[in-house]
């Protein structure tokens, strides 16, 4: 593994957990008729906090983006799924909660996971798969999950919908992250013009737009709590599918190596749900329903 490709992820990972952490703070007070709306964010433009916020979840995804230039998808991925680490360290600081056991157990699981998971697979690069329907059907099927969850989240609001929109968010990043591959192969093969050329860059603008009304609405409707975690294991998760799906990512097949890489996933999973339900994250204030006025600050 190179020590680059670990630095840009971990500090991608940085980026991202404190900036989601700004996020939410921001996102929390506003107002429940901008949610799934692409309204919401031109309202949270107004709020410096969130401005910060998106700040550096822009460094976390141009480091992420470099990161996945250097390195498999599937060795990536689970090294950016730390940033609810980082987002850990700053709500524990904020509110002056120990880590305690759930906090140290959470901790564990997640580092030993993509430790595990990343020991085991051995990720390495291979060719990527040419067959253009292979291509449409994991991106479909990524989208089409999205999709769904979103469509459910919209009836249930108040209830699953943090937990709904932050899968739905995390699928379509992780889409993203492999389409963000996608483009810096073109650009190492052909420059700046076979990136325009190409519409894989133009998805990846759409999907992080999208994303972000997604992860914004999660964090208007409820705790980050709630929403961050669901977020944090889709996104690994779909990034790896694609990688191993048509990226060309190989991953060790022996039977070992397949318990490995399950034990590896099921204790990240299991350390995100861990940390994202410690006290130290943020439980929001007032229910969004009662969020009638909207004072930014």
């Amino acid at each position: 593994m190179s020590v680059l490709v670990l630095v840009l992820a971990v500090a991608a990972a940085l980026c991202l957990g404190t900036g989601f952490v700004f996020q939410q703070n921001a996102a929390q007070h506003a107002p429940m008729s901008d949610f799934l709306s692409p309204r919401l964010l031109l309202d949270l433009m107004r709020i410096p906090r969130w401005l910060v916020g998106v700040g550096l979840m822009a460094c976390g995804m141009v480091l992420g983006a470099l990161a996945l230039g250097r390195g498999e998808i599937s060795l990536v991925e689970p090294l950016l799924a730390t940033n609810l680490l980082f987002a850990m360290g700053l709500s524990r600081w904020q509110s002056n909660q120990p880590l305690g056991r759930q906090g140290w157990g959470g901790l564990c699981l997640l580092a030993g996971g993509v430790t595990g998971f990343i020991v085991a697979g051995e990720p390495r690069g291979g060719a990527a798969v040419t067959d253009p329907v292979r291509h449409w059907l994991i991106i479909g099927i990524m989208i089409g999950c999205a999709l769904l969850l979103t469509a459910y989240a919209r009836r249930s609001r108040l209830t699953a919908a943090p937990v709904l929109l932050a899968l739905a968010a995390g699928m379509l990043y992780g889409v993203q992250d492999a389409l963000t591959r996608v483009t810096g192969e073109h650009f190492s093969h052909g420059g700046l013009s076979a990136v325009l050329g190409s519409w894989q860059p133009y998805a990846v603008i759409v999907l992080g737009v999208t994303g972000l009304v997604l992860v914004q609405s999660a964090f208007e409707a409820g705790p980050l709590r709630r929403s961050l975690p669901a977020l944090t294991a889709a996104q690994p998760l779909a990034g790896i599918a694609c990688g191993v799906g048509f990226l060309g990512d190989r991953l060790r097949m022996d039977t070992g190596a397949l318990a490995g890489q399950s034990a590896g996933l099921a204790a990240i999973v299991a350390g995100i749900v861990l940390l994202g339900m410690h006290p130290a994250m943020p439980t929001g204030s007032d229910p969004p329903r009662r969020r009638r006025d909207f004072q930014p600050g």
